[in-house]
């Protein structure tokens, strides 16, 4: 029995496996045309048709890479108060780091690729690209609570940057010797960071 037409994979389905595969293997890849053309076996054109830039084959592949790694969003469950859900989702983003070993192996490898030495253009634009998606994502779900009444307006953006800048403290406590414990600590200041949103 052969394979119906309709299910093999579409030249755009089949350029973001290429590209999220080479991310995968090289976190800091820089996504050449060429390259992820050759590995989705699609001509350079069709690549440019599906994806007119090079960020937008980026952000195509992170949104996807999130979208698998956070199945299910709490920001929509509206029986949870909104403060708890999205507290629940930025524990969504610090989760993959862990703790101990784990988070000091995590810093060490940012430390190597971002901070020790220069960081070269394609690993400028990586970690761009990441910050790019973790900045829609944290807005998304600004706007979601915005929408239900749960956030007064204001500046989303300036919002998640803080959010985001929260997070990025907790990592690097994560790797850190501490006198308490980290996830303790650190989901008093979750909440006392969200809280600070939520007030307006």
């Amino acid at each position: 029995m052969t394979e119906s037409a309709d299910s093999k994979p579409s030249s755009r389905e089949r350029i973001l496996v290429a590209a999220a595969t080479m991310v995968s293997e090289n976190p800091t890849a820089r996504l050449s045309v060429r390259a992820v053309a050759a590995r989705a076996g699609v001509s350079t054109g069709s690549l440019r048709h599906h994806f007119p830039t090079q960020r937008a084959l980026q952000d195509a592949v992170l949104a996807g890479i999130y979208g698998l790694a956070f199945p299910s969003d709490p920001i929509h469950d509206t029986d949870t108060p909104a403060r708890d859900r999205l507290v629940g989702c930025l524990r969504q983003i610090i989760a993959p780091v862990g703790t101990g070993q784990q988070a000091r192996e995590a810093l060490g490898t940012t430390y190597r690729m971002l901070i020790a030495a220069e960081p070269t253009e394609d690993t400028r634009q990586a970690y761009l690209a990441i910050e790019r998606q973790m900045q829609h994502r944290v807005e998304h779900w600004l706007s979601v609570l915005a929408d239900e009444g749960s956030l007064p307006e204001g500046d989303n953006a300036q919002r998640a940057k803080f959010l985001l800048t929260v997070i990025n403290g907790l990592t690097l406590e994560r790797a850190l010797p501490g006198s308490e414990s980290a996830l303790i600590s650190e989901n008093a200041t979750l909440f006392a960071a969200v809280d600070s949103v939520l007030s307006g």
